[in-house]
């Protein structure tokens, strides 16, 4: 499917462009840019790396100011660059505002792509023109391949909801591959809807969101240095302020952004870094949802379940360990019971009298897998995405900079 053909829903009061700027790809559109109508709001959460980049340092204090324009540039990541990085963000907002006419602290910046390396903020701006001249409100489908780095396709979502005003529409791209571990957040995330919203909720819904989605998904255990996701509201609907997450408009609108957000974060699993499988792993039966979580990553995280579920190879023993190392205090293991798919595979402290390699084996044969574990200590769960770790997941990170 082309670019073109990918579907979407135009959000009234935003407008995109991507264009060719030759930051590192040759040959491709590399810079994003999305102007936001005047008086939109503006809501974000981004990585907990200390050694966050640059661009997520400034797009932080600029934040708070109205921000008109979102640039985005793929291929470099502006992280682990020091004062010189900081000061290529703040000119690249700078020169922005001067030919759009506005103030720089109304740009959030956002960058992607090799750490370490200086941005070559001179090719950069020399595409500013061309991207404010591109500005189209049909431009979803070309930002979302603008932004791709390691990605072998863009991802884009819509959704329509009703609110008492009438239709409302969300629509949200992302990139991510690669160096995903959800820490908030773990790739980049772009969402704009035409409803009005009052800040704080606009705020405490994507908060909301993101715990189910974009912070419930790991490819590989890396969290990385520039992730964001940002969302706008920019009011062109017309109706009045949703103020209240529990009246029916704010229900709507947490319901539509969170299945958004939720569509997004699978793509992004499934378009993982030489993955074949995407695997649903559910823990249930916890004491409270941050132990569940704490042995979900266990098992996600782990190289020999990952390598494992490549292979289609039911070495449950490997599940069962990871379970056993999450660190639980006082976990009974004779309660414990694992299953693979609805093959019931370990139980009473070992594998259930029940089990077949036969059933195992075709339980794991599936491009989608999933992974199910009862705790038997509460009423507490969780559910976290991954992928299995293939040969191409090496290959691909051992020359990604080659």
């Amino acid at each position: 499917m082309s670019d073109e053909q990918l579907p979407f829903e135009r959000v009234p009061g935003v407008r995109l462009a991507a264009v060719a700027a030759g930051i590192r790809y040759p040959n491709r559109t590399d810079l994003c840019l999305l102007e936001l109508a005047p008086g939109s709001e503006c809501a974000a959460v981004f990585t907990r790396n200390a050694f966050c980049a640059a661009p997520v340092i400034l797009a932080r204090r600029h934040l708070a100011a109205a921000p008109r324009y979102w640039l985005i540039n793929s291929g470099n990541a502006n992280a682990g660059t020091g004062p010189r990085g900081l000061a290529d963000a703040e000119a690249c907002c700078a020169a922005l505002a001067t030919l759009a006419a506005c103030r720089a602290e109304e740009v959030l910046p956002f960058s992607t792509g090799v750490i370490g390396e200086p941005l070559p903020v001179d090719r950069l701006a020399a595409a500013l023109p061309a991207a404010l001249a591109a500005l189209d409100p049909d431009g979803w489908p070309l930002a979302a391949r603008a932004i791709m780095t390691t990605d072998t396709r863009p991802k884009l979502v819509s959704r329509r909801f009703a609110v008492a005003a009438g239709e409302a529409v969300i629509t949200g791209i992302a990139k991510g591959a690669g160096m995903i571990r959800p820490d908030m957040a773990t790739m980049l995330a772009f969402l704009a809807t035409d409803a009005a919203l009052d800040p704080d909720l606009l705020q405490a819904c994507l908060v909301e969101a993101v715990a189910t989605s974009f912070n419930a998904i790991t490819i590989d255990g890396d969290t990385s240095t520039n992730d964001a996701c940002v969302l706008a509201a920019t009011g062109t609907l017309g109706n009045r302020p949703v103020v209240e997450a529990d009246s029916a408009d704010g229900r709507a609108f947490r319901q539509a952004l969170t299945a958004v957000c939720q569509e997004l974060a699978m793509a992004i699993v499934r378009d993982g870094e030489g993955a074949t499988k995407l695997v649903t792993l559910v823990v249930e039966e916890a004491l409270d949802e941050p132990e569940a979580r704490r042995v979900a990553d266990t098992i996600a995280h782990s190289p020999l379940v990952k390598t494992a579920l490549f292979a289609s190879d039911p070495n449950w023993g490997r599940i069962l360990a990871a379970v056993g190392r999450a660190g639980l205090e006082a976990l009974d293991i004779d309660r414990v019971r694992i299953w693979l798919g609805d093959t019931l595979i370990v139980r009473d402290g070992g594998r259930d009298l029940g089990y077949t390699e036969q059933a195992g084996r075709a339980a794991m044969a599936g491009a989608e897998i999933g992974i199910r574990v009862a705790l038997g200590r509460g009423q507490a769960s969780t559910r976290v995405l991954t992928c299995d770790l293939s040969y191409d997941y090496v290959k691909i990170n051992a020359e990604y900079r080659t």
